[in-house]
């Protein structure tokens, strides 16, 4: 069988389907796998598929001969857009209008439109077609599964919020299959609750293994630790806070800071908070750039910071953490602000919005004060947090696929219990 997998724009969209590659291949292990991710993920997407061949029993992956897992780029046109703003907005943020609403979205519709050209050109041929098509959300996949629809390729969309991006509204329509990460989505025929797929590395760890992780990272395992992260970009936002709190946070807890590749070079200065003598972390505060383990570096936390994105909050689910949200308001659907909203109604989280934080910083302070400070107030949130995991996600969405595949239809708003 040939599986084309479709996924980019944020690790966010790559994270859940190697995950769902990984159990593909776990099924049926001769299942012929491309993906196809933009330019920005394309090496990272290399590197990950790569490691799952070798793991998997690929050998033609470490011979470079007929690889069962193929990367490809593909073009791709993401429209920007901003939610709830005034007309003060638009005049403060002139430079983001004309960066990126106006010159971002006409090089935004040039790739669309070189999308569909490239996907056509790619799918048509009887030989090349796959048998079945996942995307995973965002804009990378849109002109692929136009284009599916079009050559009639039965397609598998995903969608981890609580409210559908634009790109997957538009495709859910006409989907084989909707993949949903938590109930109640609308506006499509077939629709199948799987949750949020996520690496098994992601899972709990004990008390033991959670004091070696804080070593291994050079902070005292016997210290609480924070971790702030704004996911693989960073948030410019959460890390103007944390230098704002910083000096404060270190007199009762270690601090790390996952800054993000967009946002890192701005955050140098924090630099002078880590201190080394012989290789040795002398200081509570450790910064990086990302961290290809966040597996380990989120498992070693006793509170993480992050934004709302739905995959993260799966990870810190499974992980069974205590957590802040900080969701962005301002993208469009708000779909980090619901995302939040529905976690919170459960009493799993903490939430902080990002305007408040921004204007007062010191509110996300005394929340981060009040968990350290309150280890029982920690595990009511992270158990009730656990119970929305989904450890099957991957397999079970795995399974919906390679079913789509054979020929396989899913009932009208079956749900998987």
């Amino acid at each position: 069988m040939k599986v084309l997998v479709v996924g980019g724009g944020s690790g966010g969209h790559i994270t859940p389907a190697v995950a769902v590659i990984r159990e593909m291949l776990e099924l049926k292990p001769r299942t012929r796998v491309e993906f196809w991710t933009d330019r920005k993920y394309y090496k990272n997407v290399v590197k990950i598929t790569t490691e799952i061949g070798v793991r998997w029993g690929n050998r033609a992956s470490r011979t470079g001969k007929d690889p069962y897992i193929r990367v490809r780029k593909v073009w791709a046109g993401k429209f920007h857009r901003y939610a709830g703003w005034t007309g003060k907005d638009w005049v403060v943020n002139w430079k983001v209008v004309l960066k990126e609403l106006i010159w971002g979205n006409l090089k935004g519709f040039v790739g669309f439109v070189a999308g569909l050209v490239q996907s056509f050109w790619r799918l048509v041929w009887p030989g090349k077609r796959p048998d079945v098509v996942f995307l995973k959300g965002g804009f990378v996949g849109l002109p692929v599964g136009l284009v599916a629809r079009f050559l009639k390729i039965p397609y598998v969309v995903h969608e981890s919020d609580a409210v559908p991006g634009l790109a997957n509204r538009l495709l859910m329509k006409h989907a084989a299959v909707v993949a949903t990460g938590v109930g109640g989505l609308q506006g499509a025929e077939r629709v199948v609750q799987v949750g949020t797929p996520v690496a098994v590395e992601f899972k709990k760890v004990s008390a033991t293994q959670q004091k070696n992780l804080k070593k291994s990272f050079g902070f005292d395992p016997e210290r609480p630790l924070v971790i702030f992260t704004g996911g693989s970009q960073g948030s410019e936002n959460i890390n103007e806070a944390v230098r704002q709190i910083l000096p404060e946070m270190l007199k009762f807890t270690s601090v790390g800071l996952v800054a993000g590749r967009k946002w890192y070079e701005e955050m140098v200065d924090l630099k002078k908070y880590e201190e080394w003598d012989k290789a040795k972390l002398q200081s509570n505060f450790r910064m990086w750039e990302f961290n290809s383990a966040m597996y380990e570096l989120l498992g070693a936390a006793d509170v993480v910071v992050s934004r709302a994105g739905a995959t993260t909050t799966a990870e810190l689910a499974a992980l069974q953490k205590a957590i802040i949200l900080v969701p962005f308001g301002r993208l469009p659907g708000a779909h980090q602000t619901k995302n939040a909203e529905r976690l919170l109604r459960e009493n799993a989280v903490v939430v902080v919005s990002d305007e408040k934080m921004q204007q007062t910083p010191s509110i996300l302070l005394e929340e981060v004060r009040h968990l350290i400070r309150s280890p029982r107030v920690r595990s009511d949130l992270a158990e009730k947090l656990h119970r929305e995991a989904r450890p099957e996600a991957a397999k079970d969405l795995a399974e919906v696929i390679l079913g789509v595949g054979e020929g396989k239809m899913v009932g009208q708003n079956e749900a998987k219990k």
